[in-house]
């Protein structure tokens, strides 16, 4: 596996870290005044959940691992584990809901999404950035209500709040970003 220097460290990126696989969240390049640079990294345990702060610097060298993609289909959730399907092998996966967050409610029945393993181990998934829902729930269109960035509250099929502009109605398909958690656009 390839070493990379600790100032090189990426949000996104999986590293081996006190004997575990770790997901950095967030990363910031800080410059103190004294003493020399580094990174303050956020990272996140990809088998228990757990969080840890840590300080690389530019000389510290880090283990960072490559996860295998595979695009696997939603197929239930059961106990909280979802069940994920190759669409090659047919080979069924379980992983706990856990790992999507805020995120799990717009995993839509057979869903095409990205599961990341490590040694046949699946450790991740990704729901795409982009999902189509429907709004349930929002107040009527008003007329000439046309203010710039002026928005609404909404509540969607998946029961998840988000603001929308003032001309989407109830019953709208609208296209939401699951990274921003916010409204994209009309489907």
């Amino acid at each position: 596996m390839p070493k990379i220097n600790g100032n090189e460290i990426r949000p996104g990126n999986v590293l081996e870290h006190n004997g575990g696989l770790w997901a950095a969240v967030k990363v910031d390049h800080v410059k103190p005044g004294k003493g020399g640079a580094f990174a303050q990294v956020e990272l996140r345990n990809l088998r228990n959940g757990s969080k840890l702060n840590e300080r690389f610097r530019s000389a510290d060298k880090v283990e960072r691992v490559r996860l295998e993609q595979k695009d696997m289909q939603f197929l239930y959730e059961d106990a909280g584990q979802l069940i994920f399907m190759d669409t090659e092998t047919y080979d069924q996966v379980q992983i706990a809901s856990e790992i999507l967050g805020d995120r799990r409610p717009f995993l839509q029945d057979g869903m095409t999404i990205v599961v990341e393993f490590h040694e046949a181990e699946a450790l991740n998934a990704t729901v795409p950035q982009k999902v189509t829902c429907v709004v349930e729930e929002t107040e009527p269109v008003v007329k000439g209500q046309t203010a710039a960035n002026s928005f609404k509250p909404a509540v969607l099929d998946n029961g998840v709040r988000i603001s929308v502009p003032p001309f989407i109605a109830q019953g709208e398909s609208i296209v939401v970003n699951t990274e921003t958690m916010s409204y994209s656009e009309r489907a």
